[in-house]
């Protein structure tokens, strides 16, 4: 089978990424789905590597195609207009005297992070006496939710954040850096990484994986938020979910049987923590029931 060459697997990556609202997502995040996209569709890409014209229908409908996908999974959450003024809040940040207030306009600038500003501080406190105060998180698919610390006591932690988009793990590594000089026993790291990537995670505490699971099922079952969540190097996985709809409505079953009943199959213990705009599920993988 013909197969294209890496410069026009590169050509491809920067085509796609031309669209603004794709251009933050980083290059092997757009190469996977680029790759999937040619495992199922093989004779499209012996085609288009016989003859490789940027100009061919054939060439523009591989691209619209592989869009389509990562709008489906990336813009699930990411559809704001809040890149700017992160990165001029951040600069703030570094000169502001009350930090608190700057902190809490980064958190504002996404709808995920706004909606948890008034249970922060008793979610977190939960969170850490539910998982037996954890040295080291994981936080996968973290948008700019590692902002929160601020809200975490306990400021000694190693903390791991990972997401696809190179904007957000920018301005997060800025504020770790911030940390750092703050605290010299904080250590914070910030990663461009997929979540489907979670096998090289190294082990830690605990995982956070709010509002992760639709990212990750994409509508197909709950087949690969269970993979993840069983193979996470953790004891213990956060996840959340939203008990609203789309259009603000509020579900009248909010709880997600597909969990518990994943939990009781597995031998997992779970806690449940109600807000009133998301529940979040304390999974212990560790004390088994």
């Amino acid at each position: 089978m013909e197969q294209l060459t890496r410069e026009q697997i590169d050509q491809l990556i920067t085509d796609i990424k031309q669209k603004k609202e794709l251009q933050e997502i980083s290059d092997d995040f757009v190469k996977q789905y680029l790759l999937k996209h040619f495992r199922k569709e093989q004779k499209v890409e012996e085609q288009l590597s016989k003859k490789f014209n940027k100009k061919s229908a054939l060439y523009k409908q591989i691209i619209k195609s592989v869009r389509a996908d990562l709008r489906r999974v990336y813009g699930l959450f990411r559809v704001d207009e809040g890149k700017k003024k992160r990165q001029e809040l951040i600069k703030e940040l570094l000169k502001a005297k009350n930090r608190e207030e700057t902190i809490i306009k980064i958190l504002e600038t996404h709808s995920s992070t706004k909606e948890r500003l008034t249970i922060y501080a008793q979610l977190y406190q939960k969170i850490l006496k539910l998982t037996k105060n954890p040295k080291k998180i994981i936080d996968l698919g973290c948008g700019i939710n590692p902002f929160s610390l601020h809200f975490i006591k306990n400021k000694n932690v190693t903390y791991h954040a990972y997401d696809i988009s190179k904007e957000e793990i920018s301005v997060i590594n800025s504020y770790f850096q911030i940390l750092k000089k703050e605290n010299e026993n904080f250590k914070g790291e910030a990663k461009v990484l997929d979540a489907l990537q979670y096998t090289k995670l190294k082990t830690a505490d605990v995982c956070f994986l709010f509002k992760m699971t639709d990212v990750l099922d994409r509508g197909k079952g709950h087949k690969t938020s269970e993979e993840v969540i069983s193979g996470l190097p953790v004891k213990y996985v956060v996840v959340s979910f939203a008990t609203k709809t789309m259009s603000g409505k509020k579900m009248n079953y909010p709880r997600r049987g597909w969990i518990e009943l994943m939990c009781k199959r597995l031998g997992y213990k779970f806690q449940l923590l109600e807000y009133d705009n998301e529940l979040f599920y304390i999974i212990d993988k560790i004390n088994q029931s």
